[in-house]
């Protein structure tokens, strides 16, 4: 990913390092606080609640119980969903 950055914006790859981490960062921290990143086009970046459930341990066949979670989820835009059926 970080040659293929560089590549296309015509930077070094030590600045296309530091543009991906700085943009994986942003988009870690904005999910922390429950915020969603929208990248019009590309898709949403969202934080997702899952609830607590009862599952099975595959080994045992043992009933347990699943904690309730919090997921980060990608809903994908209309320009990449036409891009990848292309």
């Amino acid at each position: 990913m970080i040659d293929k950055i560089a590549a296309d914006a015509d930077i070094s790859k030590a600045a296309a390092e530091r543009v991906l981490d700085a943009f994986t960062s942003s988009v870690t921290d904005a999910l922390k606080d429950g915020d969603e990143v929208a990248l019009m086009g590309f898709g949403i970046f969202s934080v997702r609640e899952r609830a607590a459930r009862t599952g099975r341990n595959p080994q045992t066949g043992k009933e347990i119980n699943i904690a309730a979670g919090t997921l980060p989820g990608f809903r994908a835009g209309k320009v990449l969903k036409e891009a990848v059926n292309a």
